[in-house]
């Protein structure tokens, strides 16, 4: 059966182009959900669940008995201005589909189009998990698992597109492939004055340049070269005039892990620095730390089965390697409840320059769609081959 001849591409591009022109930030898409359920209960037969205030689950029974699989598609924008210039760019100032979660919604559309029409002959239920907030923590996926409309999923599939390789590339590997994802805030409180005499004072500016300079070392001085960790300061203000010693100071970052270990030690280094820092200047300060998404674990026995299936259900595919990325993905939740697998679906360019997720020039290939709406569909009309591999 060779799926992709089954995929209404011009439906998927419709939707796609639709849903990049109105984009909405996370916890906020309500224009988006209401547009999928308009497009979903075109469908007869298929009950729609709302489990938040935004996103949904809907289920498509099929005509014979099996098992039941979640299919997944995050559907929030970013807040970025678009600056490619397309028929269909973003009519939402300073919000854009930076990350292809546009691409992602079209495309699970397009599975539950496929299915529909196989409903009869579909062995088992489908859940069509169409996910809010996956770009903010503590993330939407947190809502759907705690609905309990997912409890008896035998298996997930998600997938994201990619840009480090071409359309009609399927990307796919067992094991971690993503990491813990936490975000931290540092507050600092000095002792303001007069820029004239920083002696009778204690310069909050200069004491988070510190922590900023030590913190950028934690990963090479305490991590293993055989671990994988990131630390990143991706804001720091301090000051609003040229002579005040500034009294307070605000550091934001985020810390990426691979192991448990590796990640509970570092929130202890951060601790040990920023408060060593403090004491050497007379400061104090406060670290607030938020636990974001763990690391997404790919399932080996799901990984040979998905390589399987798109080798017999789509001729002419490329599959490759997907590596490990160092990037957050509350997908990992849905793998709390049963086996899952997050797949790599190639959408950049063959040839030429081109720009990652989460760039205000960011394009993707949409030659990609009808092989990763293929993926979804396959995954579930296939569903009885789970275990065997």
């Amino acid at each position: 059966m060779d799926i992709l001849k089954m995929v209404n591409t011009q439906k998927v591009l419709d939707w796609r182009r639709h849903i990049h022109m109105h984009p909405e930030l996370s916890f906020n898409e309500f224009e988006t959900t209401e547009y999928l359920v308009q497009q979903i209960e075109q469908y007869p037969g298929i009950e729609i669940i709302r489990p938040a205030k935004t996103g949904l689950i809907a289920i498509l029974k099929g005509g014979l008995p099996g098992k039941t699989i979640g299919l997944r598609a995050d559907i929030d924008a970013l807040p970025i201005t678009e600056e490619v210039d397309l028929p269909f760019k973003s009519k939402s100032p300073g919000v854009m589909h930076a990350c292809g979660h546009d691409c992602h919604a079209a495309m699970l559309l397009g599975a539950l189009d496929i299915l529909h029409g196989q409903k009869d002959n579909l062995k088992g239920t489908v859940k069509f998990i169409f996910q809010h907030a996956e770009e903010y923590p503590p993330g939407g996926a947190v809502d759907m698992v705690a609905s309990g409309v997912l409890d008896d999923v035998e298996a997930f599939y998600g997938c994201h597109i990619f840009m480090d390789a071409p359309a009609g590339t399927l990307l796919a590997a067992s094991g971690p492939m993503s990491a813990n994802a936490d975000i931290f805030s540092i507050s600092i409180q000095g002792k303001g004055t007069h820029a004239a005499i920083p002696q009778k004072g204690i310069d909050s500016l200069l004491v988070g340049s510190s922590m900023v300079q030590a913190l950028h070392h934690v990963v090479s001085r305490n991590v293993s070269a055989f671990d994988s960790a990131v630390l990143t300061i991706g804001s720091f203000h301090a000051g609003n005039a040229h002579n005040i010693v500034p009294d307070t100071a605000e550091i934001q970052g985020t810390v990426r892990t691979n192991t448990p270990e590796v990640r509970k030690d570092i929130v202890k280094r951060i601790n040990e620095v920023i408060n060593g820092i403090c004491a050497a200047y007379g400061a104090t300060c406060e670290l607030t730390y938020t636990y974001g998404y763990d690391a997404v674990d790919n399932h080996p026995g799901l990984c040979d089965y998905v390589k399987h299936v798109a080798t017999s259900a789509l001729p002419g595919i490329t599959i490759d390697k997907m590596k490990p990325m160092m990037g957050g993905e509350d997908f990992s939740a849905f793998g709390k409840i049963a086996p899952a697998f997050f797949a790599g679906i190639g959408a950049g360019p063959a040839e030429g320059d081109y720009f990652q997720g989460h760039h205000p020039k960011f394009c993707v290939d949409e030659a990609a769609l009808p092989y990763g709406t293929a993926m979804y569909a396959a995954f579930a009309l296939h569903a009885e081959q789970i275990g065997k591999f």
